[in-house]
């Protein structure tokens, strides 16, 4: 860890190894980012992403999904440089989206609020934060559904098949339930853990294949739970398996098992795991979908392959498996610990390189370059991301953490 501001020179650092050293440099680096980028954020806005081509800074209110991140990284920063003035950055951006605790018409509130709240809560907590995220886990818990057994995600969605989902449901999801594992640990009320594991594992009945690649999309009939149809809106097609996809199915299963120590989740979680590492590139930054273009997988929403004349690749999914391998490496086996541990090792030296790290000043003051938000609309492809910087971040300093205490 730094001590004092690392605003004014760069770290003299000793490390047990190269990416140790790395990762140290990869701070103050994201550290000079972020304080440029926060001369630049609307004072009531967040961001999201950065537009190349036209040089425009996108930004989402306290209400998307995304806007819980923006803090979360300010604070992992702000752990790791003691400068103040991310701190103080980070308790205004809160201000703003404390207001969001009460929403009740989002899945996402274990992104929006425990991924700012909760880090808050643990690098520089203040009294109200305990109550704010009970409060937000009682909105997110008001989205379950006893019959389907899951947390509704979308209200209104329609799929590429032109139908209205009834009660859609996303492996995405599986990321907010620590809020509510967070909620019993602090209230005793065991109703929201409870929800939690029964969305857990609903999600890995009906979400994972048996070679444990993973559907987006799991349709349900609001009054039988009833799997209705198993489809994607962020992958390729409907059977393929999107890599962001995966990698929250990585991190989210081995979360729940944190929780539980029910080695059924530890199961999934590894062959996730294991799945998304078999269908790796050679750079180890997967593609924004594993089945792109391969036969078998047909494409229903308005796929023109001429405007992808390269597969874009995506630094998020990238970054979110480096952090969830890391800590399921804890967990498994002597033999797939180093495997993962490696993995991860080989993801986060992958994402430090000039292809993938942006210079300080450039990339609309994001860290990582390449990501893919959502292909299927032609939207955030090839663009820095919010939540790929924010993972980037925990990832390292979940590596940091891991070597200090070997």
């Amino acid at each position: 860890m730094f001590l004092g501001s690392i605003c004014h020179s760069q770290p003299i650092v000793s490390s047990k190894n190269d990416l140790v050293q790395k990762v140290d440099e990869n701070f103050w680096d994201a550290t000079q980012q972020y304080k440029l980028m926060m001369q630049r954020l609307p004072s009531d806005k967040f961001p999201r992403s950065y537009d190349a081509k036209t040089h425009q800074f996108q930004t989402t209110s306290s209400g998307g999904w995304v806007s819980g991140f923006y803090a979360g990284t300010l604070l992992y920063l702000y752990e790791q440089s003691r400068d103040k003035a991310l701190l103080a950055e980070a308790e205004r951006s809160l201000k703003i989206l404390e207001k969001e605790k009460n929403n009740k018409g989002t899945h996402d509130l274990g992104f929006m609020m425990y991924c700012s709240f909760g880090n808050a809560l643990a690098i520089a907590p203040k009294p109200a934060y305990k109550e704010i995220l009970i409060t937000s886990a009682r909105s997110l818990a008001s989205r379950f559904n006893q019959a389907v057994g899951c947390i509704k995600s979308w209200d209104k969605v329609r799929s590429f098949h032109g139908e209205e989902w009834s009660y859609p449901v996303i492996i995405d999801n599986m990321m907010n339930l620590e809020l509510l594992f967070y909620a019993t640990s602090v209230t005793g009320d065991s109703s929201f853990r409870n929800i939690a594991i029964s969305h857990a594992r609903k999600t890995a009945q009906n979400h994972v294949r048996p070679d444990f690649s993973s559907y987006h999309v799991v349709n349900y009939d609001a009054q039988t739970g009833a799997v209705k149809s198993r489809e994607t809106h962020q992958g390729f097609a409907d059977n393929s398996t999107w890599s962001r996809g995966e990698a929250w199915g990585i991190y989210g299963f081995t979360m729940v098992y944190r929780e539980t120590r029910d080695s059924a989740f530890l199961k999934t979680a590894e062959g996730m795991a294991d799945y998304f590492l078999k269908h790796l590139p050679k750079d180890t930054v997967p593609y924004w979908d594993f089945n792109v273009n391969e036969p078998g997988y047909t494409p229903l929403w308005n796929y023109d392959r001429s405007k992808f004349t390269e597969v874009p690749k995506d630094a998020s999914a990238a970054a979110i498996a480096a952090s969830a391998l890391i800590e399921l490496s804890q967990y498994v086996s002597k033999k797939l610990s180093k495997k993962y541990l490696k993995a991860a090792e080989n993801i986060l030296s992958a994402l430090s390189t000039d292809r993938y790290k942006a210079a300080i000043g450039e990339n609309g003051n994001f860290i990582l370059k390449h990501s893919t938000g959502g292909a299927p609309n032609y939207a955030e492809v090839d663009v820095p991301l919010t939540y790929a910087d924010y993972y980037f971040v925990e990832a390292m300093k979940r590596y940091k953490a891991l070597k200090r205490n070997l």
